[in-house]
């Protein structure tokens, strides 16, 4: 196991956070990361308190060596957030918000999750989109993009990003936003964290809540399918405040159960949300039908107890080229045989503001109107972790027929790696990705990403 002498950490003299080696107390937790199945031991854990603690850290890693992560939330199910024997800045210590209700923006540090920042914003009744599952952290989900609820009328996370503190490769604070730093403002919206550590994130706020209508409806498993062509037939044409998505999964009762849902998100008035949602409340014979008011913050944890930390996460995603009848009977065939009653199959719906930003005015790709398709697969018996990689890998390869040449980089797991992933999850801009990494991030320190790679 790789070591770092007392000596080299003198370069950190005046570090204000915590400096966690291997046989220090709290190292062990420390390691540990949302995602069970990841198990790294870093040489050296940078807890850093601000800003001057993270470029120091990253200054430690370039002048010697060392393999460079950076943990923000923790959440990613990749496990890029922890290296192994190299040097992990963790800014668990820096989750400071502010919001400004008059100019409706927030500004927050970069370990902040979504239930956090909803908890401050919401006080003002204002939000901005954040991730499905609220212990998500609010750094990886904006860098990749920021799928959330409000994509539909608000856009993506990074569409609301105005501007960021960045510590870069060499050392560097820079402001990047509209007006400074323009091309590392445009990368570092959608391009992950490929161009520094990201400490702090300023937003544009909506008017949002503080009660919403939302929940889901539940289907027995054998009308999974009539139920997906439902769902796929009810989006052709919904309103920017309305967020469906559909899948198949296990009953939270803990019985095993397989079944089959839809859950809604519809911002707009009550009035006209019931209207908007009747079709869904009426379809079928469902088991059970939960719908109604509710307040934003609650809706963002509808899915919490299914990714509870420490469980053993193996994620597959990628984008429909169209939610076929043929697709939709794979995924009921597949699912069938899940071997864990943790593992979901959810079909994510993209329409609205999302898809107006042009393509090449952020980073992040995804701007066409469909579905994406996400096998979360979940488990807590290390025992069974063969047999549920083995299925999750099947079961993701059925639907290859299905696929567009698009991936989504938060759902991208550890296997997930290469030039050819890069490509399809950065598309068309990929190439002028590259060019910034080669001008800000020339040695490639910040790999442990979906890496795009400099030019040598």
């Amino acid at each position: 196991m790789a070591t770092i002498e007392a000596d080299v950490l003198t370069a950190l003299e005046g570090f204000a956070g915590e400096l966690l080696r291997p046989e220090d107390e709290g190292f062990e937790e420390a390691r540990r990361i949302h995602n069970g199945l990841v198990d790294k031991r870093p040489a050296l854990i940078a807890r850093c308190r601000g800003v001057a603690d993270v470029a120091a850290a990253v200054g430690l890693a370039r002048e010697h060596g060392f393999e460079l992560s950076v943990r923000g939330g923790g959440h990613n199910v990749s496990g890029r957030a922890v290296t192994d024997g190299g040097v992990m800045i963790d800014l668990s210590l820096m989750n400071g918000v502010h919001v400004d209700p008059a100019r409706r923006t927030a500004r927050a540090q970069g370990a902040v999750n979504w239930a956090e920042l909803n908890r401050e914003t919401q006080l003002h009744d204002l939000a901005v989109t954040g991730g499905f599952v609220s212990t998500t952290g609010i750094a990886g989900l904006t860098l990749g993009g920021g799928v959330g609820w409000l994509m539909g009328k608000h856009g993506l996370a990074a569409d609301n990003l105005l501007s960021a503190e960045v510590v870069t490769a060499d050392g560097t604070v820079l402001t990047a936003s509209a007006d400074e730093n323009e091309d590392l403002f445009w990368g570092i919206r959608g391009g992950g964290g490929n161009f520094g550590v990201v400490t702090s994130f300023e937003y544009r706020l909506h008017p949002v809540g503080p009660t919403v209508t939302g929940g889901l409806v539940v289907h027995p498993f054998d009308a999974a399918g009539e139920m997906l062509r439902f769902f796929r037939d009810f989006t052709a044409d919904v309103p920017d405040e309305l967020i469906l998505f559909a899948g198949v999964f296990h009953a939270p009762d803990g019985s095993g159960m397989k079944v089959a849902g839809v859950v809604v998100c519809h911002i707009g008035p009550f009035e006209q949300a019931e209207k908007d949602l009747e079709p869904v409340r009426s379809f079928g014979s469902p088991l059970d039908v939960q719908i109604g008011p509710m307040p934003y913050s609650v809706l963002n944890t509808l899915f919490d107890d299914g990714y509870p930390k420490g469980a053993l996460n193996y994620w597959k995603s990628s984008f429909l080229s169209e939610l076929s009848d043929a697709a939709i009977d794979t995924i009921v065939e597949q699912f069938a045989t899940a071997p864990s009653t943790m593992t979901a199959w959810a079909i994510e719906h993209f329409h609205g503001e999302v898809t107006r930003v042009p393509v090449d005015a952020t980073a992040i790709q995804h701007r066409e109107p469909g579905y994406n398709s996400i096998l979360t697969s979940v488990w807590l018996d290390p025992a069974t972790t063969e047999e549920n990689i083995a299925w999750t890998r099947t079961a993701h390869a059925a639907m290859a027929p299905f696929f567009a040449e698009r991936r989504y980089v938060n759902y991208l797991d550890e296997d997930d790696a290469g030039d050819a992933v890069a490509r399809a999850a950065y598309g068309p801009n990929y190439d002028r990705l590259v060019e910034l990494k080669t001008k800000y991030d020339p040695e490639n320190l910040f790999r442990l990403n979906s890496n795009i790679k400099p030019k040598v």
